[in-house]
C-alpha cells in the first residue's frame, strides 16, 4: 500500500512538473548553449565529488542561491537529498530542450548504489548571458520519483 502510494504521488509530481507553464522562449536551445548544460552540470558533480561547497554553490542560479543562503546549507542539502548526484557512480548526457519554455538537460545517471536515475536540470539564462541551474528533478527509471 505505501509503495502504491509513493508511485502515485511520483507520478503526480512528474505530471505536475511537466504541466507548470513555464515562460516561453523564441529561440531554441544553440549547441553552445547545450554544451554549457553539459558544462556546467560536470564541474558542479566535480565539486560535489571533492565537497567543494563553494565551487557547487556557484553553478546555482541566484533564486537557488537566496533560498538556500550558504554554500554550506545547499552541499548539506544536496548530500542529503539528492545522493545521485551527489555521488554518482556514473552519469552521460541525454537530450537538452525547451520543456514547456524551460531549458532542460536530461542527464541519466548510476547513483552511489547502483540505481539508475534520471536528472532533469532546468537552466537561467543570466543577464551576462551565461546560464545557471535553476533546478534538479529526480526519477528512478522505474519511476519512482525523489
Amino acid at each position: 500500500m505505501r509503495q502504491s502510494l509513493a508511485k502515485s504521488l511520483a507520478l503526480l509530481l512528474t505530471i505536475m512538473w511537466f504541466a507548470i507553464p513555464f515562460p516561453a522562449t523564441a529561440e531554441d536551445l544553440t549547441d553552445g548553449d547545450k554544451q554549457a548544460f553539459q558544462e556546467i552540470i560536470t564541474n558542479q558533480i566535480a565539486a560535489f565529488r571533492i565537497d567543494n561547497a563553494d565551487a557547487a554553490f556557484a553553478f546555482a542560479s541566484p533564486r537557488i542561491q537566496q533560498l538556500f543562503g550558504d554554500p554550506q546549507v545547499f552541499i548539506s542539502m544536496v548530500r542529503k537529498s539528492y545522493s545521485p548526484v551527489y555521488r554518482p557512480q556514473f552519469f552521460e548526457f541525454g537530450e537538452a530542450a525547451l520543456k514547456q519554455g524551460q531549458p532542460t538537460q536530461v542527464v541519466k545517471i548510476l547513483g552511489p548504489k547502483g540505481t539508475p536515475w534520471a536528472a532533469l536540470y532546468t537552466f537561467e539564462k543570466q543577464g551576462d548571458g551565461s546560464w545557471r541551474i535553476s533546478g534538479v528533478f529526480l526519477l528512478k527509471q522505474d519511476g519512482a520519483a525523489a
